[in-house]
């Protein structure tokens, strides 16, 4: 796993798409622009996590190594030292896979 120079804020979860290996059916090549956004991901860094009602900190559902799926249109790129990852709020994590 790599280490990050970005520490998330609040109850966003860093996060690097799991790239699925390419499979060219019938001798198509789908160029990068046309292909989905693949929605599994590896949780690189925790933010400071969000607060309740009483201002007590509420404990992460994920912890950093987990592979999550994540909503398909959430959260914000960013791109760190060439590679590219995704800035999500918790509530974007639509679950952990086992």
């Amino acid at each position: 796993m790599a280490k990050v120079k970005i520490k998330p804020i609040g109850d966003r979860v860093l996060v690097k798409h799991i790239e699925e290996k390419e499979q060219v059916r019938g001798g198509i090549i789908i160029p990068d622009s046309a292909k989905e956004k693949p929605q599994e991901a590896e949780v690189i860094a925790l933010g400071t996590g969000k607060k309740d009602e009483n201002g007590k900190s509420v404990a992460f559902e994920v912890k950093v190594g987990d592979k999550v799926l994540i909503s398909k249109y959430g959260g914000t790129e960013v791109k760190i030292d060439g590679e590219k990852f995704t800035l999500v709020r918790e509530d974007d994590i639509l679950g952990v896979v086992a």
